[in-house]
């Protein structure tokens, strides 16, 4: 399966953010992909966002929802994009959204891991996840969804993987900071390497945000990547017969002595 990952630099009007992920998407089915992986914020950058962040959420998430469907039957291209839920509380849900290729929602993922580190505090503005980790069947290519800051925690990758996810999608908006590159890289190519699993990350690329997309092998090897550009994408082959080749020659999956544990522990 072709799959792409599209960088850009959200603002804070979800209708003209959805345009850029339209022509993002084009350019992308017209180049063969299957899937595209857009970043976290893709709705809208809260940052960017005026007045009241409830009644943002509330005006745009029906919406922003709506025209990922729209925009993913019109190119016929699953997509993969983050926005603002409302839990029905102040503080909405950090969302991914997984629609295949005929615009049908298959599933979404509620970030889990909240980026309160680097003396910012995420939780103060959005609720915690409460649906667990999520995996989905795409064009045969077992997806698993995380988001961010969920990159740094290995044993949900691991809880992915043992739940049969064959590729990582991560959308992010993944801050700038002393070593906050290296970080980011490092972070994705590990989770690849200890679980011989696909990654493929999508970073926005705002002022305060790296960008630095990529699409990782199971061997922890970038196929594809971009570096701080405003706007792009980049494609390449993610296949099963990769997965099954790799954890051949290193089968640390089986070779492990400790058994997984999925409790998830509420700390917001």
């Amino acid at each position: 399966m072709k799959v792409s990952v599209g960088q850009f630099k959200p603002g804070g009007d979800a209708p003209a953010n959805l345009a850029v992920m339209r022509e993002l998407a084009g350019q992308a089915s017209s180049e063969g992909s299957e899937l595209i992986v857009f970043p976290e914020e893709s709705m809208f950058s809260i940052g960017n966002v005026e007045g009241s962040l409830q009644q943002a959420v509330e005006d745009n998430w029906t919406s922003f929802v709506q025209q990922l469907s729209f925009l993913a039957a019109e190119h016929s291209i699953a997509v993969v994009a983050g926005g603002y839920e409302s839990s029905g509380e102040e503080r909405p849900f950090n969302t991914l959204v997984l629609v295949d290729a005929t615009g049908r929602i298959v599933d979404t993922y509620r970030k889990l891991h909240l980026y309160d580190a680097f003396s910012y505090s995420e939780s103060t503005r959005i609720k915690p996840g409460d649906g667990g980790i999520k995996v989905a069947d795409l064009g045969g290519v077992r997806v698993g969804l995380m988001t961010c800051y969920d990159i740094r925690f290995p044993e949900q990758a691991r809880a992915l993987v043992d739940a049969g996810a064959d590729l990582l999608c991560v959308p992010a908006a993944w801050f700038k900071g002393e070593h906050k590159i290296d970080h980011w890289e490092t972070l994705l190519k590990a989770r690849a390497i200890e679980n011989t699993v696909w990654v493929a990350a999508a970073g926005t690329s705002s002022g305060h945000t790296i960008g630095h997309s990529a699409i990782i092998d199971p061997m922890g090897i970038p196929q594809v990547h971009l570096e701080d550009e405003e706007r792009g994408i980049v494609t390449t082959d993610v296949t099963r017969r990769r997965v099954d080749d790799v954890r051949e020659f290193l089968p640390v999956l089986r070779n492990r002595r400790f058994a997984r544990n999925d409790t998830i522990v509420d700390s917001h």
